[in-house]
């Protein structure tokens, strides 16, 4: 029997078509559960827009939800293309996935102010330390001191995305890896359930150029030292509270903005996910410790977003009557007199 979801659908009708990346790459895994993410969350397909850039990360859209709207941008433009798409039809869902080139180099200034904005979407960095098209060179995110198979040790500092977009005031900020399945699941399907700007740095190992031990972003290293902060459960809004695997010992509930819940079972004590400072604290201290802090890192469901900001009409630009959009003469008169006088 076909498992359906609460929309009726089969989960074949959010795949995509088949992966031309490396075997094993981490980016199909990220690719697998967004599948499973917007399948489980019961968001219609047609009502999805993915957007992307640049990269290894950025053919991945063409592997999931095949029935989506789809936008693959220039190099490190994704975030501008996706505000414009976003103030003309906010009735979508837009789901973003960009590299670590694409965001924290070329793409480092649309990636701020996309932020600045809070504009209402789903942004995954798939994030491998490396330029996987242009033969693996050392990208901005990659640690200190980490080696790839081939080539000397990377002297250059990192610039953290997520400590970046906590100090921006981005107001859902998460750290996964390709390889923890259920956590990467409950945080992409509470990511889609926000309202603004969802941030998720997923590091996704290159299997082509950096799957040695020496390597910071590699499988085995990072399962090694990965330091977890919650155990994950998602609850969607049509799920009984009572019919949801309940975590032992102490847990907090996130509220999210359609009526879902995160619920967080605690691991590391002393994060607070609702302040900025324990949440850079915690990055700070894992880089310290040559380790990958993973989980929900920071919360805020009170940051207006863009749409909110410029107070556009509760019906899509896109579905606005011509009579609507267009100015009428006796108001074009009035505007024109002020510039006369």
């Amino acid at each position: 029997m076909v498992k359906l979801n609460v929309i009726e659908l089969e989960k074949s009708e959010y795949t995509g078509g088949k992966s031309s990346l490396c075997p094993g790459c981490g980016h199909d895994q990220i690719s697998n559960n967004i599948i499973q993410a917007a399948w489980e969350n019961g968001i219609q397909p047609e009502k999805i827009a993915k957007m992307s850039g640049i990269g290894c990360s950025s053919k991945t859209p063409a592997y999931f939800l095949g029935k989506s709207h789809g936008f693959n941008t220039v190099h490190g433009r994704m975030p501008s293309v996706t505000t414009g798409a976003n103030m003309v039809n906010k009735d979508l869902s837009f789901l973003a996935v960009s590299g670590d080139g694409d965001t924290a180099s070329i793409g480092i200034g649309q990636f701020v102010h996309a932020i600045r904005r809070n504009l209402d979407m789903v942004y995954i960095v798939e994030n491998n330390g490396v330029y996987g098209l242009t033969k693996g060179q050392y990208s901005a995110t990659v640690e200190k001191g980490s080696k790839k198979k081939k080539g000397s040790v990377n002297q250059q500092a990192p610039i953290d995305l997520c400590a970046m977009a906590i100090n921006l005031g981005c107001s859902f900020v998460a750290r996964s890896f390709s390889g923890s399945k259920k956590q990467l699941t409950a945080l992409m399907r509470a990511a889609m359930s926000h309202r603004g700007m969802a941030f998720i740095d997923v590091i996704s190992p290159c299997v082509t150029f950096a799957n040695n031990d020496e390597s910071y972003r590699s499988y085995n290293y990072v399962k090694a030292n990965d330091e977890v902060l919650h155990i994950l459960d998602y609850i969607p809004h049509f799920s009984p509270l009572e019919e949801v695997e309940v975590p032992e010992g102490e847990f907090r509930e996130v509220n999210l903005f359609d009526g879902s819940t995160l619920r967080l079972e605690t691991v590391a004590a002393d994060h607070d996910y609702t302040d900025a400072v324990s949440a850079l604290s915690a990055i700070h201290k894992s880089e310290k410790a040559g380790s990958h802090v993973t989980g929900l890192l920071y919360y805020d469901d009170n940051v207006p977003t863009a749409t909110d900001t410029l107070g556009l009409s509760e019906t899509p630009l896109v579905n606005l009557s011509e009579d609507l959009l267009r100015p009428s003469e006796g108001s074009l008169e009035k505007v024109n007199a002020v510039f006369r006088s």
